[in-house]
């Protein structure tokens, strides 16, 4: 894939707070990008200085391998779809998402005849894309918010951007709309062809959609890699408990494939550590099993149990600490049980 964007040493500060501390990313075309981390870890304002709405302190964000530090945000190739839609409630569907064409000195030059005709061809493409076909003339405060949304992607999709920017659009829907909304928006991305970056706080939409996840804390980049790598291989213990539930232990890292936790040595697939290196294990609950007592690694008693809809979320206590398992099957409170796990379920990271 060509790399499209290119930030380089990026910070920024707000009257004297630093709020992004040297940020290095580079994104390619066609990529669906996710910035993931808690409020204030500065992944809004990532996302507004490669829009060009607002400056770095220092640093270059490069399109295409030319520097954009000049360049005003409606001359970037770029659209934005914020939180709050921005649609016009004095247009009807069509209207809004004919606007932006509408504007444009190439369209404004056409005989009128011809002008309409090309407007009526690409409102109705991106209408179909988006899935409102049918809703052309409905007036928008009449829509519901997951309606909006799409209206305000389409209108945003229209002017032919190579980079749609999308800063927690999901975030004023309802949960199950916006675990819809989460797989349309891959499909839109895929339909369009052109590269999303996508602010979120929530690991779920990130998970679902992305095809490159950012974790960001305290305006750093802690790890970048698919959903699979930033969940199976966290790089740090804030990366692992942000995304997903785990269970975070500090153990040493006796030897290649060999790791010691809560007075045992247990076999691991890491390697590449020093000898009795202080590390942090990762221990995911769905990758923990409960089996009768003297049958699995670590013994204990459950303390409580939860039940999830799908599965049981158990908390087992052991003379070390408290384990979390998400388990199919009930075990009753103050049973005793025996905790087993493969050794591929064992994620060893370097401590932070």
């Amino acid at each position: 894939m060509k790399k499209l964007i290119e930030l380089k040493g990026i910070t920024k500060a707000f009257g004297g707070q630093v709020v992004l501390k040297g940020i290095d990313l580079d994104i390619y075309e066609n990529e669906f990008v996710t910035l993931l981390g808690p409020s204030g870890c500065g992944k809004t304002t990532t996302l507004r200085i490669i829009g060009g709405f607002e400056k770095p302190s220092s640093g270059e964000v490069l399109f295409n391998g030319e520097s954009v530090a000049d360049l005003p945000p409606h001359k970037r190739p770029t659209n934005t779809v914020f939180q709050r839609y921005a649609l016009f409630p004095h247009l009807d569907v069509y209207e809004n998402v004919a606007f932006g064409l509408r504007l444009k000195k190439e369209y404004q030059k056409m005989p009128a005849k011809a002008r309409e005709a090309l407007i009526e061809q690409k409102v109705s493409k991106y209408l179909q894309m988006v899935g409102l076909v049918g809703y052309e003339n409905r007036s928008v405060h009449k829509m519901s918010g997951g309606q909006q949304q799409r209206v305000a992607i389409a209108r945003a999709l229209i002017n032919e951007p190579q980079v749609l920017l999308l800063d927690e659009p999901l975030a004023a829907l309802d949960l199950k709309l916006r675990q819809e909304m989460q797989y349309e928006l891959k499909e839109i991305q895929r339909n369009a062809g052109i590269t999303f970056i996508f602010v979120t706080h929530d690991q779920e939409e990130a998970l679902t959609m992305s095809d490159k996840i950012v974790v960001m804390n305290e305006g750093e980049i802690l790890q970048v890699g698919t959903p699979e790598d930033i969940y199976n291989e966290p790089s740090s213990r804030f990366v692992a408990g942000f995304i997903g539930e785990s269970n975070i232990i500090e153990g040493i890292m006796k030897d290649d494939y060999l790791v010691h936790f809560d007075g045992k040595d247990y076999v691991c697939v890491d390697y590449g550590f020093k000898k009795n290196e202080v590390v942090d294990i990762v221990l995911r609950p769905e990758d923990l099993d409960i089996v009768e007592p003297g049958q699995g690694f670590i013994e204990g008693i459950v303390d409580s149990i939860i039940f999830k809809g799908v599965h049981y979320e158990i908390d087992v206590k052991t003379p070390e600490r408290i384990y979390t398992i998400h388990t199919i099957k009930y075990h009753a409170e103050g049973s005793q049980v025996s905790i087993v796990f493969d050794k591929e379920d064992v994620h060893v990271m370097e401590k932070w």
